[in-house]
């Protein structure tokens, strides 16, 4: 069943049999404790702010936020606050972390060290689930942070992973739809070639339980006016779920065009670690951190711990 928007996933969200204890690397960004906040309010989260106090305890002062419950880990400065969420998390006093003020590749070395114990047998993927208001359901993208360039490999991970994800809130045999430039194969396109490759080791052997379609260009993916005009035979056309993206600029520049261009309401998710990481860019509002941590409540809820 696909979802139309994010109103149920913040219902299975509030469904959690626990708050989930949010671990927030570097508290002192309005819009995420402002979002943070807000997820406390609706009963899925309980907040555990990590930065320096001289930073954080003024913006919780003018934000109207400092005599709400929350726990606050204080570090120094020089210290890596992200180290220090993780820390929290590998003393099992965390059950999600959240980037806040800290540097994307910052905040990224220190989750893929493998010595700081996050790491799985999976790979770690960033997907982004997007509602436009001129499309019929949300979709999902990915990766949008952390491989530059994925392999056919890695590309094949990405699918599991955005299956998973999408299964996990209720979607069912989701389509999925390798992006490109164009729609046919040309040699000389190193993406297209990967994603009929794709397609046929899916046929033969399933990525995962998915209708994988590729490679395909952006305007057939979200409209079916748009195949029918360029003859595109797809019924799947414009009834897309999940996108996998050929490069990580690509998918990062989608995401952030359908913030500020198609009023989409977006929520960014870390799958693959110990723990779901809500990571959100510190430009984003606070609807965008408080959907984050719904999604990693739902998804959490889902899991096995």
């Amino acid at each position: 069943m696909a979802l139309n928007n994010f109103d149920q996933i913040v219902e299975r969200a509030k469904q959690s049999f626990r708050k989930e204890r949010v671990v927030i690397a570097g508290a002192d960004s309005e819009n995420i404790l402002l979002g943070a906040f807000e997820a406390q309010d609706a009963g899925f989260a309980s907040l555990i702010l990590v930065g320096e106090p001289t930073k954080v305890e003024p913006m919780l002062e003018r934000l109207g936020l400092k005599d709400k419950p929350y726990r606050l880990v204080a570090t120094q400065p020089g210290n890596n606050v992200v180290q220090a969420a993780i820390d929290i998390i590998n003393r099992g006093e965390g059950d999600v972390l959240m980037r806040g003020n800290t540097q994307t590749r910052s905040f990224l070395m220190r989750l893929l060290d493998e010595n700081n114990g996050l790491r799985t047998d999976k790979r770690l993927t960033h997907i982004d689930l997007v509602s436009m208001p001129e499309y019929p359901k949300l979709i999902a993208i990915g990766d949008v942070t952390v491989t530059i360039e994925p392999n056919l490999q890695q590309k094949k991970q990405i699918i599991r992973d955005m299956v998973e994800m999408l299964e996990s809130v209720g979607y069912e045999k989701p389509n999925i739809a390798l992006l490109s430039m164009v729609e046919n194969v040309s040699f000389h396109m190193k993406d297209t070639v990967e994603a009929q490759r794709l397609v046929m080791e899916h046929a033969e052997n399933p990525i995962a339980d998915c209708n994988l379609v590729g490679p395909i260009a952006y305007d057939l993916i979200l409209s079916k006016e748009a195949a029918r005009l360029k003859g595109y035979d797809n019924p799947l056309c414009g009834e897309f779920d999940g996108i996998v993206a050929p490069n990580l600029m690509a998918g990062n520049l989608i995401v952030k065009c359908w913030q500020m261009h198609a009023h989409a309401k977006t929520c960014g998710v870390v799958i693959g670690a110990k723990v779901p990481v809500a990571l959100t860019s510190r430009s984003d509002d606070k609807e965008v951190a408080f959907l984050s941590l719904a999604f990693c409540a739902a998804l959490d809820l889902q899991s096995d711990r």
